[in-house]
């Protein structure tokens, strides 16, 4: 029997078999796909995850980029250096999560791919874990599965909302410089959302998502069209579908014995669609929360929920604020927003960690309020 059975091995997944099983617990990590496995995703990723970890994340980084560029509907650009004092990361999200994997099984986490998770059952002090396979034995689980994993549902919390996303790698294109990479966003093309372009050293990840509409637009074809138009040699068979599970307000997160993390507890940001840090975060409270409870805490799961409703969820309230007015008024928003160089940077300060949501928000919303209601602020 196992002190904890993490399901997933994505960044929450990674992030707390690694701190529990430094804690000597013993862990097993169930994916059902074969590792390394391919994700569906941009790859961004926050260089403030560094704080959680006494290891270098350098193998696992395919590029470092400080250059922003801005679009609407492919025209009206902006471009951005950015003063931050680490550049965001981007990485390969199969080189990445198995990076992070490998240092879980260094401090004594066992995985086993190739095993999707069939039913779970809690016996008065135990978990029966069952798989295509095998059954096994837990005192406490992880659900770390994702967006679209079956643990929600298995441990009896409601589905909740998904909200589709399209991702597509593309090769650069002939003549790019890349050393000279941009993180590109454009507006305009989907109503509820954006496209986002991110560099690789031998590549690029493309990736629309709708984060407020109704899910009835093509992102396929829309993502396609935009890759082609872009100059990029597109496959459109390459395009990969996958969802988010966008932060939504406050949410109970633990049941008895048994916590969820990362995508599978709706951790995403519903502004940037940023999934990867808060993911990350999530894992690490969660092993905290898992070896408080291994230690005889009768309401470690429950502060579980607590802290990430407090710390990660109280951001989101400010992100979700700033996301309904944006999409409400989005070519207008671009202009007096996007468009701005300090807006962009205190998006970045976001992303990078160095400032929080709460620390820009008052602003932000009172600029998009001056241009959505007449005569509003004088």
């Amino acid at each position: 029997m196992f002190d904890c059975i993490i399901v997933g091995a994505g960044p929450a997944g990674g992030s707390a078999a690694y701190h529990l099983a430094k804690k000597r617990h013993s862990v097993l990590v169930l994916e059902k796909e074969s590792l390394p496995r391919y994700k569906p995703c941009a790859g961004g990723v926050s260089p403030a995850i560094a704080q959680w970890f006494d290891f270098d994340f350098s193998p696992a980084i395919s590029q470092k980029v400080n250059q922003l560029r801005y679009t609407w509907e492919g025209s009206d650009p902006v471009e951005v250096t950015l003063n931050n004092p680490e550049p965001m990361w981007m990485v390969r999200r199969d080189v990445f999560d198995q990076f992070l994997i490998e240092q879980a099984k260094n401090q004594g986490a066992q995985v086993k791919d190739n095993s999707a998770v069939t039913a779970v059952e809690f016996n008065g002090d135990r978990f029966s874990v069952k798989t295509s396979s095998e059954t096994l034995e837990a005192r406490y689980i992880i659900a770390a599965d994702g967006a679209r994993g079956p643990m929600r549902k298995l441990l009896g919390f409601k589905d909740g909302e998904l909200h589709p996303a399209v991702a597509l790698e593309v090769p650069l294109p002939k003549g790019a410089d890349p050393n000279a990479p941009k993180i590109q966003f454009d507006f305009g093309k989907i109503k509820k959302g954006f496209i986002w372009n991110f560099p690789k050293a031998d590549g690029l990840s493309l990736a629309i998502a709708d984060l407020q509409g109704k899910g009835k637009e093509d992102l396929s074809k829309m993502l396609t069209q935009y890759a082609t138009a872009s100059g990029y040699d597109v496959n459109p068979n390459h395009c990969a579908t996958d969802s988010l599970r966008l932060w939504n307000g406050e949410q109970k997160l633990h049941t008895e014995n048994a916590i969820l993390a990362g995508e599978a507890a709706a951790v995403v940001d519903p502004l940037t669609a940023e999934g990867i840090r808060p993911s990350m975060f999530s894992g690490v409270k969660a092993a905290e929360a898992i070896d408080r409870a291994l230690s005889g805490s009768a309401n470690a799961l429950e502060n579980y929920t607590q802290v990430m409703n407090e710390e990660w969820g109280g951001q989101m309230v400010w992100a979700s604020r700033v996301a309904g007015l944006f999409y409400k008024i989005p070519k207008i928003a671009y202009k007096v927003g996007v468009k701005r160089p300090a807006a962009t940077q205190s998006m970045a300060d976001v992303l990078c960690g160095d400032t929080n949501y709460s620390d820009i928000a008052d602003k932000a919303i009172s600029r998009l309020k001056k241009n959505l209601i007449p005569g509003f602020g004088g």
